[in-house]
């Protein structure tokens, strides 16, 4: 995933930059950038690795050499980001979070006459904000370049330009992604996150539409171009990555969530098939609301049988070897055993991918002395790899815990009836459930349906992405 933060002012906003883009560090773990445009210092422009040290800690000693009444920061679990691009549009810098799929095709594509080239990361691949730039850079204007991109981009692409006279704003065709426009005194601000911005003293302003492409100044925002009428809003926004202050199409993440986990109980209770357990648990961190929800439903007591200890092991720490991240997982979970020792637990997580971390988790439970572990997801069975962000991407689809128990249980015939074991309620579905209870150690295992979540987010369901659920465009 990624976060970005860009702010246009009448004073010196390096400051609100700074912190409005470390805001959105929960999005991302690999690189964190930051650039800025002064009319007397031209652009500048900063990018480090925050693999292991959080973006705050790196770009603190920067800050004295930044200045600048307009900027933009981002923070990306993909490519070193923003660039600055010079080019016959304009000096400009650049920022993008999306997946581009048929990024080798569009690089193809640009080699095809002389004179065309893109400096290579260490992989061989190309930067795919650098790829987007390019796009924008074949028409003659912004406006132009940056619709012909999203046109022709497989995936997704929301991009944040910070120019001389301005911020150009441009929300992906699709609004996968949300993109808001905060105001104060001094200025306006463009940010991923809402809440980000209000504790820098912004008020909510303007949310822009799918597609949609404005101009943000200090005196406000002019559009450029209309938004579309189609929407597909990712739904994890609010299940998993999105940060519980935040607010996406006017529906808040936490209020979701704890109305998610109530629907579950609700539904728990209908079906009969709600466990007797001593407490209701969720997953930290973004699990404790749903099971929040769903304890206040069920009646029953709310704990947290563990906590995760996070200042030496910050979510930035990802080391590259499994092993090692295996053993960092690990070393995060501290357990309470007043809370597990002899006790009945049902656990909440936001969801379940590949259920390696899950599975740890539950053996570190049952060596802490639990009785019992029931396993609740707070989304439906994950069928598909995403295509549009990285959110559960793979390098297959094999990858994912339901898929590889339904090529356990029927090989590739199993494949064609994905529906099926996606649905509860068939013999499929069931032997899905009890295979992943018997390999895990759950004592019982139950997802929320699509229904259900779609019923907790209260949006229209076509403007709603459910690609990873159901495969459905």
């Amino acid at each position: 995933m990624g976060g970005f933060f860009g702010t246009i002012s009448h004073k010196n906003c390096k400051y609100d930059v700074f912190f409005g883009t470390d805001y959105h560090s929960h999005l991302g773990t690999r690189r964190g950038g930051m650039a800025f445009y002064d009319s007397q210092k031209g652009f500048q422009r900063q990018i480090h690795n925050i693999e292991n040290t959080p973006f705050r800690t790196k770009f603190e000693s920067d800050l004295v050499k930044f200045g600048g009444q307009a900027g933009i920061g981002c923070i990306s679990d993909t490519d070193p980001q923003p660039l600055l691009v010079r080019s016959h549009l304009g000096m400009f810098a650049i920022a993008t979070v999306g997946l581009i799929n048929n990024a080798e095709q569009l690089v193809a594509d640009a080699f095809s006459g002389p004179g065309h080239q893109f400096m290579a990361m260490s992989s061989g691949k190309v930067n795919t904000t650098e790829l987007t730039a390019a796009l924008i850079n074949q028409k003659d204007n912004l406006v132009d370049g940056i619709r012909h991109a999203q046109e022709v981009i497989d995936g997704s692409c929301t991009i944040l330009l910070l120019t001389e006279s301005g911020l150009i704003a441009a929300r992906d065709k699709l609004g996968r992604l949300p993109m808001l426009v905060g105001q104060n005194l001094d200025g306006c601000c463009v940010s991923f996150e809402s809440f980000a911005y209000h504790k820098l003293g912004y008020q909510d302003y303007y949310e822009l539409g799918p597609g949609e492409i404005v101009k943000i100044t200090a005196e406000g925002v002019e559009q450029l171009s209309a938004p579309g009428t189609q929407m597909k809003i990712c739904a994890f926004l609010w299940t998993y990555y999105g940060y519980p202050n935040s607010n996406y199409e006017g529906r808040n993440v936490e209020v979701m969530r704890c109305r998610n986990g109530e629907i579950m109980a609700r539904e728990e209770e209908r079906k009969g098939t709600m466990p007797d357990v001593d407490y209701v648990a969720g997953v930290p961190d973004s699990g404790l609301p749903h099971a929040i929800g769903y304890a206040n439903h069920s009646h029953k007591p709310f704990a947290r049988p563990f906590v995760k200890y996070t200042p030496t092991w910050p979510r930035s720490f990802m080391p590259e070897d499994q092993q090692v991240r295996n053993q960092v997982a690990k070393m995060k979970q501290i357990p309470v055993p007043e809370l597990i020792q002899g006790k009945k637990l049902l656990f909440v997580d936001d969801s379940i991918v590949r259920g390696t971390q899950l599975r740890e988790t539950v053996e570190f439970l049952y060596d802490s002395g639990a009785k019992e572990v029931h396993m609740r997801s707070a989304c439906p069975p994950i069928m598909y790899s995403c295509k549009y962000l990285n959110f559960s991407s793979s390098n297959s689809e094999m990858e994912l815990l339901t898929r590889k128990t339904i090529q356990t249980l029927e090989g590739m015939e199993g494949q064609k009836h994905i529906d099926e074991y996606a649905n509860p309620d068939t013999h499929r579905g069931q032997c899905l459930l009890s295979t992943i209870c018997q390999s895990m150690g759950f004592d019982s295992l139950g997802y929320q349906s699509l229904d259900g979540l779609l019923e907790a987010i209260g949006l229209d369901r076509d403007k709603v992405c459910t690609y990873c659920w159901n495969g459905k465009e």
